[in-house]
């Protein structure tokens, strides 16, 4: 006879060993919620959104508008200083900014030096569209002066009254006679003693009247020149981009639609080769798994997954691109690691996901953030995961990729936008072709021990990556520029690497007992501990080499004794600048020269707010680092490279001490 209502007992199950943050978030259909890989991408974007606006923000502790009925505080014109051209012939373009009374505008970025607490925007022209065989050689800017602000100590550099920049051009011999326009575009921020309007830039297109050789012009005196003096000389426009790769150097010209259409593609080879630097490899292979899970379900549905995470890391892309083309002072892809805040937030988010793939992270909240289903085989999950997967490159530079970004800073909106869509293609093709042909990834494990072993170890690897930027974040925070930041986080990097060799060897002796697994194992594991503790002393010691902290004093001071420079630009958050740092500059040849008394090796690290090093990169002509630059003492550049080897450095250097007769 049956008892009524009684329930029949059944035994306490252990938990599954592997959930996602995606389970919780199906699992639980009422009230509060476990927190989402969507919901943590969500807030994510929002911080990209807000540390890009600190960006543009911070350029002056207060803004001040200006109404459509005022007056404008600066008038732009341009002036020619002859009525024609002819081939072969110079001419120069005048642009002039006329400056209401009690405003000034910055000066130009070799003048304006740096004040502690805000960036003030430098004032720059430049072509921005040059008919064939039409060149600028020269920008001069005039000689600023130094004014006292209320709310700094420091004085800053700043142009007022009647400013005239002249661009001078130069014309082939071959250059067709005709009339032709010139566009140029000029960026400043207008200010008076106590705040500043916002940014501005205003493109100026001029017509050019190109005359046959022999015809007479007649000059137009420019008398906006008459008091400039020397000034400082600018940047001119380059008519290709160089780029060079460990000694592998070529050039593509950018003066005709199949030079930009191949720089184009020259860029999506560098944002493909993305997906191979140490910042991206954490996530790559978390989205294969995905892939791999879904290829034998439905292969439409694989098609779209990837196509979402090709989506999610194209439209990071573009979102840069629009921050460097409408944003005056957003002139780098990895600028948002330059605040040590959004560091945190990604390496907080990052620990988030490692958590999830133990299956033991979970943080309520409330419903509303809850309405999409957030696990990678999602829609939603695989686009969020692209654009994760895009925030993280940021921080490396692929070869290729530094060199058509910084050209790309220089040009029209459309041409920059189509360069960072370009990058952000090649970066999400992989994806992409993986999920066209689902049998490159169906043999990877879908379930069972085996994949929750291999997520578990996902999971470790993205827990060292979260402490890499939660540590480089701290670090950022404590430094003073110019000095370099502690690198003790590194140990804690290493040590949770090093775990995850420990786990592997655990877990592996509790699924299996298979002697070659349990073997291979403990073998693989023995090697991820030895070189994680190697790659923490490395990455902590200082070397042999004494390297000095970049300051524009103590490069003049260097060139004054004649010696050579090996200027190196780096940042906590820079993965390439790390290996470079130990495959290049610690090989023994390269430290034994770097310790002559006729060189100075030279660090600028701009983890936290370093505005010299900023600038001087800027003045190199990168937006991106790694870099490495060798001067010889008479400041002449005569190496430049993002990506070189030891044989590229010592002989640069060689050349440098050669043309200073050492």
């Amino acid at each position: 006879m049956m008892t009524p209502n009684r329930r029949t007992a059944t035994p306490d199950l252990p938990p599954p060993p592997f959930h996602s943050i995606g389970d919780d978030a199906r699992r639980s259909r009422a009230g509060w919620k476990p927190l989402s890989f969507a919901a943590l991408v969500r807030l994510f974007l929002f911080l990209c959104f807000l540390f890009s606006a600190q960006a543009f923000a911070e350029q002056r502790p207060l803004f001040a508008g200006v109404s459509a009925s005022q007056p404008p505080v600066v008038t732009v014109s341009t002036a020619w200083s002859a009525d024609g051209l002819r081939p072969g012939g110079t001419i120069d373009l005048a642009v002039i900014l006329a400056v209401a009374p009690g405003h000034h505008i910055n000066a130009d970025e070799r003048q304006l030096g740096s004040i502690s607490g805000f960036r003030p925007l430098p004032t720059r022209v430049q072509a921005m569209q040059l008919p064939p065989g039409l060149a600028v050689v020269s920008v001069q800017y005039p000689p600023a002066h130094a004014v006292q602000l209320p709310f700094s100590e420091e004085k800053l550099m700043v142009l007022d009254g009647r400013v005239g920049i002249r661009l001078r051009l130069q014309a082939d011999p071959d250059i067709v006679p005709a009339r032709h326009e010139v566009t140029v575009q000029v960026s400043y921020q207008a200010c008076d003693d106590q705040s500043c309007l916002m940014p501005r830039k205003e493109d100026r297109t001029i017509a050019l009247t190109v005359v046959e050789a022999g015809v007479p012009v007649s000059e137009t005196p420019l008398d906006v020149f008459e008091e400039m003096g020397p000034g400082t000389a600018g940047t001119a426009a380059t008519e290709s981009v160089a780029f060079d790769l460990f000694g592998w150097t070529f050039s593509v010209g950018v003066g005709s639609g199949v030079g930009r259409l191949l720089l184009l593609l020259t860029a999506a080879l560098g944002g493909i080769l993305l997906n191979f630097t140490p910042c991206v490899l954490p996530l790559v292979p978390i989205k294969i798994m995905s892939l791999s899970s879904a290829a034998d379900q439905n292969r439409i549905r694989c098609l779209l997954l990837g196509a979402t995470t090709f989506s999610g890391v194209l439209i990071f892309w573009l979102f840069l691109g629009v921050l460097v083309a409408g944003v005056a002072d957003f002139t780098a892809t990895n600028q948002l690691f330059q605040y040590p805040a959004f560091t945190l937030s990604v390496g907080a988010i990052i620990a988030a996901m490692a958590a999830g793939m133990f299956g033991t992270f979970s943080m309520r909240l409330p419903d509303f953030l809850y309405r999409f289903h957030p696990d990678q085989e999602s829609l939603i999950g695989s686009f969020a995961l692209g654009i994760l997967t895009a925030v993280l490159s940021t921080p490396c530079t692929a070869p290729f990729m530094g060199a058509a970004a910084a050209w790309a800073v220089t040009q029209p909106p459309a041409t920059t936008l189509a360069t960072f869509a370009a990058i952000g293609t090649g970066m999400a093709f992989p994806y992409l072709l993986l999920s066209a042909r689902p049998e490159l990834v169906r043999k990877l494990p879908r379930s069972g021990p085996a994949s929750v072993l291999i997520k578990e170890m996902m999971g470790w690897f993205l827990l060292a990556a979260a402490a890499y930027f939660l540590g480089s974040g701290i670090s950022a925070l404590a430094v003073q520029a110019p000095e370099s930041p502690s690198r003790s986080y590194w140990w804690m990097v290493a040590g949770l690497t090093a775990g995850s060799g420990v786990w592997l060897a655990f877990r592996t002796f509790r699924i299996t007992r298979k002697t070659g697994y349990r073997v291979a194992s403990v073998a693989f594991g023995f090697l991820l501990v030895t070189a994680s503790l190697s790659g923490g002393w490395r990455l902590t010691e200082p070397g042999t080499a004494q390297w000095v902290s970049y300051t524009p004093q103590r490069l003049e001071q260097a060139r004054a004794r004649g010696q050579v420079v090996v200027l190196v630009f780096t940042a906590e958050w820079c993965l390439n600048c790390k290996a470079l740092e130990q495959g290049v500059l610690r090989d023994p040849d390269v430290e034994d020269l770097l310790l002559r008394d006729d060189v100075v090796p030279m660090r600028a690290d701009i983890t936290g707010d370093n505005p010299d090093g900023k600038r001087k990169l800027a003045e190199l002509g990168s937006v991106t680092i790694p870099l490495l630059a060798v001067i010889a003492p008479g400041g002449t550049v005569v190496f430049r490279s993002d990506f070189y080897t030891a044989e590229q450095l010592i002989r640069a250097v060689q050349e440098a001490l050669g043309s200073s007769g050492r």
